[in-house]
């Protein structure tokens, strides 16, 4: 009776399924930005519109149906960052494809990185997006979309640059933004000797699910935080490690560096100096 019935389910489901995957990464790509609440107030007013309609308000109903066609380029014009940025991830994906092994390298330069700064006593704060974007606390920094590496992040932090303030925010293996404002931590149970930097990259765990990698400029020593919680004093193998695990990738271990200056390793059983403390809180990468 329906000769044509499987051929059209087929189609019908292909079609829902590309229409689902578009919508997918749609809001993917606006997730944490500030297209969301203008998305939220456009379908506001398309709903009233439809409204409009069903009750048959005409004067509304002509005043939609003349400014619709330009209604189009003015959404256009709202989301042209969202628009650029998902052509040139679609143009990275179709032309380069990066392999396993380049990911891990790319994310091992931030342990060479943090071992650089230890040993020479900088200070810095790597933060690492996961599943949930920080658009907005990119948007507040200086954005690079720069590939990561060792020798731009050991740029970007040498202390007469002008964007060492502040946090560097790693996003899919590429430096989106430096010098970015994070949120501080208020746990009150957190110690005493932490300053902005540390409490900086602690209140940016707490809210999303990024990794924050801390160095102190005071000690030399390495922290990493995640989910609220703060890791000190430890060694770049050690971070090397719980990069692995949190990221849930292979990171192969490489030859460290050996230290540039004996005396600007930090010693393990140091801990943080009230020097320290009153030095962090002059770091402005926090609001």
């Amino acid at each position: 009776m329906f000769p044509h019935w499987p051929q059209i389910s087929v189609i019908s489901v292909i079609d829902i399924l590309l229409v689902a995957v578009l919508l997918y990464h749609f809001l993917n790509l606006i997730r944490g930005t500030r297209a969301v609440p203008v998305l939220v107030g456009v379908g506001g007013l398309a709903l009233a519109f439809y409204i409009a309609h069903i009750v048959e308000l005409r004067t509304v109903d002509w005043v939609v149906g003349t400014i619709l066609p330009y209604a189009i380029f003015a959404l256009i014009v709202v989301f042209q960052n969202e628009i650029r940025h998902a052509l040139a991830r679609l143009g990275r994906n179709l032309t380069f494809r990066r392999t396993s092994k380049e990911i891990a390298e790319a994310y091992d330069d931030i342990v060479l990185a943090a071992n650089l700064f230890s040993q020479s006593q900088t200070g810095a704060l790597m933060v690492i997006e996961r599943e949930i974007g920080l658009r907005t606390y990119i948007e507040s920094g200086v954005p690079l979309d720069a590939t990561l590496s060792y020798d731009l992040l050991a740029t970007i932090f040498r202390p007469s640059a002008p964007l060492h303030d502040g946090a560097v925010i790693i996003q899919k293996e590429r430096i989106a933004a430096a010098a970015c404002f994070l949120p501080l931590s208020m746990n009150p149970v957190l110690s005493t000797q932490l300053g902005t930097r540390h409490r900086a990259g602690i209140g940016i765990t707490e809210e999303t699910d990024a990794i924050a990698v801390i160095v102190s400029e005071e000690t030399g020593g390495i922290s990493l935080a995640a989910a609220g919680n703060i890791e000190r004093e430890i060694s770049a193998e050690y971070l090397r490690e719980r990069l692995s695990e949190l990221l849930r990738r292979y990171v192969p271990p490489s030859a460290l560096p050996t230290p540039i200056n004996p005396s600007g390793a930090y010693a393990q059983n140091s801990g943080a100096t009230e020097y320290e403390r009153s030095s962090e809180t002059h770091y402005p990468g926090a609001q």
